[in-house]
């Protein structure tokens, strides 16, 4: 065993694996009795923010997350971690579908096939990806179908993820498109398959493989990622490779990816067909006693803005000047105004936007109050795009995919 960078344990039998252990995997699995509490919170980072009463855990390569399952593992990001443009790597949210997940991958022997409808079949190493392709860079969004989703009214099923199940990060890798050209599509492709390293635990139990269209698999925007921020993807988000779809929900972000299978014909996989499904409307809405029938796999981000400054129920003082501050975010479009309101919608003002990192990233905006006044307040945000697409006031689905409502923060004024 020798120490990672943040001092946790992994396995480094030769220099082609990485790996974390999965002893240390099960070690934290196995403290999750009630009662007990994995890693201390940083008081110096914490002293302003009420304390958060979920379970905080610390996983392989992670910092204390929120638990929210352990098998598959599932952590939540804080949200103070979003005051920063580019969410640190071993903060970053970590939402596995399948028990079996990778803990070691043999850098020399792995191989990302690409077959199927293609006029050649590849075996690519990862020296074949950084040599043989030009490089490519994105920043953008990883986000949750389901973040927020215990937000939703009425409650429904699924991790309950407040808005931590998201990370803006750079990916660096290699253009899908490239690959795809290198294979040479044959005529009449219609669809591209995604499929990684975890595995179901039982037979019974479908693999997780996603597909895009072939012209989405085309567009210059996808990305086969190796890096994340500059290094290597942390083991629990995807190495040694992930597939990076910008302005659309991480269930297309396959992780651990290893195979790229080109199709004639509509992919028809458990994880399109029946799972990730919104009603076939601009909202992805429905009410709940009235189930939509005509359903879509989910797709695109919706519009969003949240607080990350002050966290729900921080403590302000009356009269001192307070910079509220937020991200905003949308499917690539591009954010065009960000507003706040202080007296639950009646009024509108503009907050200040912070210069666009890309069209798929966090746009930082900042808005100066002076609480005037003690006792419970509610702020609210709401963000519109460059295609005048905003936020609603009503949005539920069954699934608790894709919210996109108008958020509240409330505040304690003394």
């Amino acid at each position: 065993m020798t120490p990672t960078a943040n001092g946790q344990e992994s396995t480094t039998n030769d220099s082609c694996v990485a790996a974390v252990t999965r002893r240390g995997i099960l070690r934290v699995a196995a403290a999750l009795a009630p009662g007990i509490l994995l890693g201390q919170q940083n008081s110096s980072v914490l002293a302003r923010r009420p304390a958060d009463p979920r379970r905080m855990v610390r996983f392989p390569e992670k910092r204390e997350l929120v638990l929210q399952t352990d098998r598959p593992p599932q952590l939540e990001t804080p949200l103070h971690y979003f005051r920063q443009d580019l969410t640190p790597n071993d903060a970053f949210f970590v939402r596995w579908h399948l028990a079996g997940i990778p803990t070691q991958v043999d850098r020399c022997s792995f191989r990302l096939q690409i077959d199927g409808h293609v006029q050649r079949s590849l075996s690519l190493s990862l020296d074949d990806l950084r040599q043989r392709f030009p490089p490519a860079s994105v920043i953008a969004i990883a986000q949750c179908s389901g973040n927020s989703r215990s937000l939703f009214k009425p409650r429904v099923a699924g991790a309950q993820w407040r808005h931590g199940a998201m990370g803006n990060a750079r990916w660096t890798g290699v253009r899908l498109r490239d690959l795809l050209e290198a294979a040479g599509i044959r005529a009449g492709a219609v669809d591209v398959s995604f499929d990684g390293l975890d595995e179901p635990p039982l037979n019974s139990i479908p693999d997780l493989v996603k597909s895009l269209a072939v012209d989405h698999a085309r567009s210059p925007d996808v990305l086969i990622a190796y890096e994340m921020n500059g290094e290597p993807l942390p083991m629990l988000n995807g190495f040694p490779l992930r597939l990076v779809v910008p302005g659309w929900y991480a269930t297309y972000w396959v992780k651990a990816l290893c195979h790229i299978t080109v199709l004639d014909r509509a992919f028809d996989g458990y994880w399109m067909a029946k799972a990730y499904r919104i009603p076939n409307n601009a909202k992805g809405a429905e009410i709940p006693d009235h189930l939509a029938t005509d359903t879509v796999p989910i797709n695109r981000f919706t519009v969003r803005s949240i607080f990350v400054r002050p966290e729900p129920d921080e403590q302000l003082v009356i009269g001192r000047p307070y910079e509220i501050e937020g991200v905003a975010f949308d499917y690539g479009a591009g954010i065009h105004r960000v507003e706040v309101s202080l007296d639950n919608g009646l009024r509108w003002m503009d907050a200040r936007l912070d210069p666009e990192l890309g069209k798929y990233s966090f746009r930082r905006w900042r808005f100066r109050w002076s609480p005037p006044s003690r006792g419970q307040h509610q702020l609210l945000a709401r963000a519109t795009n460059n295609e005048g697409v905003g936020q609603p006031t009503q949005h539920w689905n069954r699934g608790g995919f894709m919210r996109t409502l108008i958020e509240d923060v409330q505040v304690n004024v003394v």
